[in-house]
């Protein structure tokens, strides 16, 4: 019950930077345990899927990605008590909203239907697991606000801008929205062409904003010293 309410803590943005730093093995063993299960509902219901995904490997495998991606990101701002440890946690115990993804809408409504409420899900999971980053990142680094919002931002865009040149984006939206027998024609695609767009947009002005962030977080952490 104690865990729960930790987690819940977490999920709600109540949770402290002193608490944040107590995330132990047993807050990481539970949010992969339930990085892996949300995994496994994402396709329950879907035959076609492969045991990997059934397996809820994949998405096992994409925490530690992205916790990787999100801690190298901000080794260059010099954070105290910063680790990769303690990013994967984080990472690992905010993929419980996903469980949204293991509804079978699929049972009750259309296909059409059912790709447009899985799409909305995603959004409203990527929306939820955004504002935590952000809230986190500025609960933890204490950066300005500037810093954390172009932090926060920049693994999405990049991510997007890289699946884009390598024209993989509608096959991972379909994947991630949990779509079937869908075309680049359905609406569910105007979401991804806008988040196509914005990302590629913005992608050279967070690098560069990005840089300038680390170039001042040198300075001032330099005047410090002084």
């Amino acid at each position: 019950m104690e865990l729960a309410r930790f987690i819940l803590k977490l999920l709600t943005f109540k949770m402290t930077k002193q608490e944040m730093l107590t995330f132990n093995n047993k807050h990481l063993i539970t949010g992969v345990a339930g990085t892996w299960i949300v995994g496994m509902g994402r396709y329950w219901d879907d035959p076609k899927a492969s045991l990997l995904q059934h397996l809820g490997l994949g998405s096992v495998i994409y925490i530690f990605c992205l916790a990787a991606f999100i801690w190298l990101i901000l080794l260059p701002f010099k954070i105290n008590n910063w680790s990769y440890r303690i990013v994967l946690t984080f990472i690992a115990l905010t993929s419980f909203p996903a469980i949204f993804y293991a509804i079978p809408v699929e049972q009750f409504y259309s296909i059409q239907t059912s790709n447009t409420i899985n799409v909305w899900f995603l959004v409203i999971v990527a929306l939820w697991r955004l504002c935590l980053l952000y809230y986190f990142l500025k609960h933890f680094t204490r950066l300005s606000d500037r810093a954390i919002m172009i932090v926060t931002l920049m693994p999405m865009c990049l991510i997007i801008s890289v699946l884009t040149i390598l024209n993989l984006q509608n096959a991972v939206f379909a994947v991630m929205g949990g779509l079937r027998n869908s075309t680049p024609h359905d609406a569910s695609y105007a979401i991804l062409n806008l988040l196509t767009f914005l990302s590629v947009l913005f992608a050279i002005p967070l690098l560069i904003a990005y840089g300038l962030g680390i170039y001042y977080r040198h300075k001032e952490i330099k005047k410090k010293l002084t």
